[in-house]
């Protein structure tokens, strides 16, 4: 757990915690945090897993904020049903607590949620990879998901991913239950570079011929490269990945990666600690955006090869905008 208060000073108290803190994602929303905490005059303290799924840690962090009286938490929750009581207890504390990121299940376990409307990011790179295939009906797909957890945001890019491919979903809150033939399979990459080239090397055991690869974010995405370059096979599949940081953009770029869905976690956090600012100053608690069940922070489809009737911008366009 790592931890730390930006100034003893300030008479409003936040806490950020994060999946991990070494994923550009959550290093920029940090940056974010720490930038309007400063800006309001809010002491902010952050707190992160060691790595992404480590639920304890997080919870060790909930307490540590409830017993230093924080008015406000800011969490992106590894596991929302084993944090729920501990986020319950918070609240019941007085705190105002937000999800960034990842919605709880259901949504209203936390007082509100600043998120990218992630199964709109996994359809907008399943409508792209399939109109970027000459015949999508012949695809082979590998899916490179998060973890066993199966937290929201992992099933909710994973089948927005489906739908927008054009394969129809069972349980939309499940992952891997499909039963479409074009799918070779799902396995975990703890959303890191490592386990994007263990799952791909997996998945590639099981059939050779792959062509589109789905990642849950960019580092699972530069791993699967790393795997089919390994086997001299990096042309002959299609990568897509969701995030939008520097690093990913960049392989967007150079062709690593084919299409990804950008998403603005800077924004998630300043939006957050805003809203506990005007929460400690009237009670006001934030409001949902039109008939979703969380605040939409916005998402961009970023790729050099775009196609009709698909809204996209190009890498240059997204190196001016990305994070990490």
């Amino acid at each position: 757990m790592a931890g730390g208060a930006q100034a003893a000073s300030h008479s409003i108290s936040a806490c950020l915690i994060t999946k991990t803190d070494t994923n550009p994602f959550f290093v920029k929303m940090k940056e974010g945090a720490e930038a309007k905490a400063e800006e309001l005059g809010i002491e902010l303290n952050s707190y992160a897993g060691k790595i992404d799924g480590d639920v304890e840690t997080q919870i060790a962090a909930v307490e540590s904020c409830i017993a230093a009286g924080a008015k406000g938490i800011l969490i992106t929750p590894s596991d929302g049903p084993s944090l729920t009581p501990i986020i319950t207890q918070a609240r019941e504390a007085g705190a105002l607590v937000i999800a960034l990121d990842t919605p709880f299940e259901p949504a209203d376990v936390a007082d509100a949620t600043f998120a990218t409307d992630n199964f709109k990011a996994g359809e907008l790179i399943g409508e792209w990879a399939a109109a970027s295939l000459e015949n999508p009906e012949e695809a082979k797909i590998a899916m490179l998901d998060l973890n066993a957890s199966e937290v929201s945001v992992d099933y909710l890019r994973n089948n927005g991913f489906l739908q927008g491919f054009g394969i129809d979903i069972k349980d939309p809150t499940d992952i891997g239950d499909e039963d479409d033939p074009r799918i070779v399979g799902n396995d975990v990459t703890n959303g890191n570079e490592e386990g994007g080239r263990t799952a791909m090397e997996n998945l590639m055991q099981v059939d050779s011929s792959i062509n589109v690869v789905y990642t849950i974010n960019e580092p699972a995405a530069a791993g699967a490269y790393e795997a089919l370059r390994s086997f001299g096979m990096e042309d002959q599949a299609l990568i897509v990945s969701v995030d939008g940081g520097c690093p990913g953009v960049q392989n967007v770029k150079e062709g690593v990666i084919g299409a990804t869905s950008m998403q603005f976690p800077l924004l998630m956090a300043s939006l957050g600690v805003e809203a506990i600012a005007k929460f400690a100053e009237d009670g006001t608690k934030p409001e949902n955006s039109e008939g979703l069940d969380f605040t939409n922070t916005g998402v961009e489809l970023v790729t050099d090869n775009p196609v009709d009737g698909i809204p996209s911008i190009t890498s240059d366009e997204a190196l001016e905008k990305c994070w990490g």
